[in-house]
């Protein structure tokens, strides 16, 4: 049942681990990376014996982000599946982009966010743009010492990624001098800001997480996800569930300008040389 781009082990009684595998590419996020991290995610919360998933990636970073070489109209063979529930994914022009950014974008964070089981990320190297959403969604993040958090997409014209967590995760004015300004906030900084749980040197990464795992395993399951939904649901009676949700539609406002004023999702010059990513027609 392993995909070649995602691997799942069982390291120990209770827990799941779930390996992001696409080193050769900085674990660049394409839809079948995707779809197979849903599959193994669904995997472990139907099986009895996992009470904890570990989220770890493959190779000297965790996650560059959305593949920019596939536009979502290449799918490699898979199809859109409608986690968003919108029948609009096979539409052309912006509304049919919106919707397949709804549906694998948006639409997996939510799902992945409020998985059943506790999630704990493992990161090390660089995290950029969509491999923040990876990180965010997870209940807890473990940062190797030489982890850099990085959104770089204000440059292309763009308002953030689409699971819009910044100020949540951050806070309001830190957030903003990270989009602002694209820089990269390192392990330690993320530890200030609250945004990780945990440092520590790049060698003791995996074991760490595994050992936090292996002791959050020993809890009652029903405790677990009971104490889960209650934080999660604080979190959306404060709004964060609306936020970002009007983020989304401020994010496609943004492509939506660029299409018009530049023919393609991003502003070319905020990134000289990069190739233009565009929707179907």
């Amino acid at each position: 049942m392993t995909s070649h781009l995602i691997l799942e082990e069982r390291p120990e009684g209770g827990i799941a681990r779930v390996i992001l595998n696409r080193p050769e590419a900085r674990n660049a996020q394409n839809l079948p990376l995707l779809y197979a991290l849903d599959d193994a995610f669904s995997r472990a919360m139907a099986d009895p014996a996992v009470r904890v998933v570990l989220l770890e990636a493959a190779g000297p970073d965790f996650s560059s982000g959305h593949d920019l070489r596939q536009s979502l109209d290449m799918a490699e063979g898979a199809s859109f599946r409608g986690a968003s529930h919108n029948d609009l994914v096979h539409e052309p022009n912006g509304l049919g982009y919106m919707a397949r950014e709804e549906e694998v974008y948006l639409g997996l964070c939510r799902k992945w966010r409020d998985l059943p089981k506790p999630t704990i990320a493992a990161v090390q190297g660089r995290c950029i743009a969509g491999g923040l959403m990876l990180a965010w969604v997870c209940d807890l993040i473990v940062a190797a010492e030489d982890a850099l958090f990085i959104d770089p997409v204000v440059a292309m014209g763009v308002s953030g990624v689409e699971w819009f967590a910044h100020p949540w995760e951050l806070g309001a004015r830190k957030a903003k001098e990270m989009l602002f300004t694209g820089d990269a906030i390192d392990a330690r900084e993320a530890l200030s800001r609250g945004m990780v749980n945990h440092v520590v040197p790049r060698h003791s990464l995996s074991d760490f997480a595994l050992d936090m795992a292996r002791r959050i395993a020993t809890r009652p399951p029903h405790a677990l996800a009971a104490v889960k939904k209650a934080v999660n649901e604080t979190l959306d009676i404060q709004g964060q569930r609306t936020a970002i949700e009007l983020a989304f539609r401020i994010h496609h406002l943004t492509h939506y300008h660029n299409m018009q004023q530049h023919g393609m999702l991003g502003d070319p010059s905020g990134t000289p040389g990069a190739k233009p990513v565009l929707p179907r027609k």
